[in-house]
């Protein structure tokens, strides 16, 4: 190489350097955000979350697609949770490229997630609900203006973060089987040695196969005076339910908005919960004897208010920061596809043209209609994996439901101060189980469009995020 081109290369090398270490400079934040509304403009709707599909034909309470948008002289970030129970990929793919038209925010920087409700329309296939196409293209439509008014509502702020604990309302619906009892699968085979959901004081258990994860973890952004202009807080609980089938509904998320806003004086603040790694976990005590009564809504309520008291309890120690670093990593990983056999399809297409009846109740005939399905699916499929910086606090998404012990493993192994994954985001992708859950077998790890990653999929997934947050980590 001539002196010339060394000298060359020498500059590009100090210039990148100096691009980098500027990137990683603090600088004064301006917060933006908006809740969207997202309601389904037209009833009856499909819903989703269920084995059968049902139809609601009003809404309890409001749907919002909430939105939050950071930026600093290098950067800017959007951050949306939607009321929903999973969104597809190319309808959240579609959202962040009109939305970085619109605002310049780069779409690698947008982390759109659902929810996970099972109270709201169906907008991704799943057992027997089927998407409602044109509440799926308004959905698209809607996350894009709330992005875009987030962005016109920026202003000068004070960002800061904190966590919390409630270990009250989150237990691994995953139990263990008693040597000796071994569980059916839908396909006819005895090989499952845990079990979901196994019912109040179950002879056949013995104890939980897996964690929970009882941390709030809350981010939360004030103007330079002190004004709430949003709290996203992130809790691992799938959802809590008691609604009613003919309505649409935001589950507790939308209950803890409206709870914890009165409790920190945040009238006009945008109050955001995401789903954590929830994919293990519900509000369902099966140590209890017998189920709690309860009426429609009320239970929905009781987790609302004792989250919302623990955030806003901790909320009034956060020490928050005017200049901060912001960051993003954004990467397509490929993942294997558990894909029947061509003689699986064969004897589930037998059993379903051998059904008369619609829709189908028998577990078998379900897992039958799912595997015939799975066989149009490509041998892999592309994940998009995401990880934020907001100053020393970072982020995180898969989009799956993912375990607990996977979003408890990323915390103790992050570089940062605090991380926490939100999930179901930036596409939907079914199930994770790790290795070891799958070899116990049990729903969650059940082929079906709700569950078809390789076996090795966590293992990977886990990985790159840390790569991810080491690398935001190092900039």
């Amino acid at each position: 190489m001539s002196r010339g081109l060394s000298v060359v290369a020498a500059v590009w090398t100090l210039v990148a350097w100096h691009a980098a270490l500027c990137a990683a400079e603090a600088s004064p934040v301006k917060a933006g955000a908006y809740a969207q509304d997202i309601t389904p403009p037209q009833f009856p709707i499909s819903v989703n979350g269920n084995m059968a599909d049902h139809f609601a034909t009003a809404a309890h309470d409001p749907l919002h697609a909430r939105c939050l948008v950071l930026a600093n002289a290098q950067t800017s970030l959007a951050i949306v949770v939607c009321d929903s129970c999973m969104i597809p990929r190319q309808i959240i793919d579609s959202a962040r490229q009109r939305a970085s038209y619109r605002t310049g925010i780069p779409a690698a920087n947008v982390l759109v997630s659902a929810t996970h409700a099972h109270s709201c329309p169906t907008v991704a296939g799943v057992f027997q609900s089927d998407p409602d196409d044109n509440y799926r293209q308004f959905l698209s439509d809607r996350i894009v203006e709330g992005i875009e008014r987030a962005w016109q509502r920026l202003e000068p702020a004070r960002v800061g973060w904190t966590t919390a604990i409630d270990e009250t309302q989150v237990f691994n619906r995953r139990w263990h089987l008693k040597e000796g009892v071994i569980g059916e699968n839908p396909f006819g085979q005895k090989v499952d040695r845990v079990r979901m959901n196994p019912g109040y004081s179950s002879p056949d258990v013995t104890e939980p196969a897996g964690p929970v994860d009882p941390q709030v973890s809350v981010l939360a952004v004030q103007s330079r005076d002190g004004r709430p202009i949003a709290l996203l807080a992130n809790y691992s609980l799938h959802y809590v339910g008691g609604v009613p089938g003919d309505v649409v509904s935001a589950d507790y998320y939308g209950e803890f908005a409206v709870r914890v806003n009165r409790l920190i004086g945040g009238e006009g603040c945008v109050a955001i919960m995401s789903n954590g790694t929830s994919g293990d976990v519900n509000n369902v005590n099966f140590r209890l004897a017998t189920a709690p009564k309860r009426m429609p809504f009320e239970q929905i309520g009781v987790v609302a208010e004792s989250v919302a008291q623990k955030v806003a309890a901790a909320y009034q120690g956060i020490e928050f920061a005017e200049k901060l670093v912001l960051g993003s990593r954004d990467r397509e990983i490929q993942l294997g596809v558990r894909k029947p056999t061509r003689e699986e399809v064969i004897a589930a297409e037998k059993l379903l043209s051998e059904a008369k009846e619609r829709p189908l109740k028998d577990r078998q005939l379900i897992y039958a209609r799912e595997t015939a399905l799975l066989a149009a699916y490509p041998e892999t499929v592309e994940a998009r994996l995401q990880a934020l910086r907001i100053g020393d606090l970072a982020i995180v998404s898969s989009p799956c439901e993912t375990f607990t012990e996977t979003g408890l493993a990323i915390k103790q192994d992050t570089p940062f101060k605090h991380t926490f994954t939100i999930e179901l985001a930036n596409g939907y992708n079914g199930y994770l189980p790790t290795p070891q859950q799958h070899e116990w077998g049990g729903y969650e790890t059940w082929r079906a469009r709700s569950s078809y990653l390789a076996v090795d999929a966590e293992p990977k997934i886990r990985a790159t995020l840390l790569e991810l947050l080491g690398e935001l980590h190092g900039n």
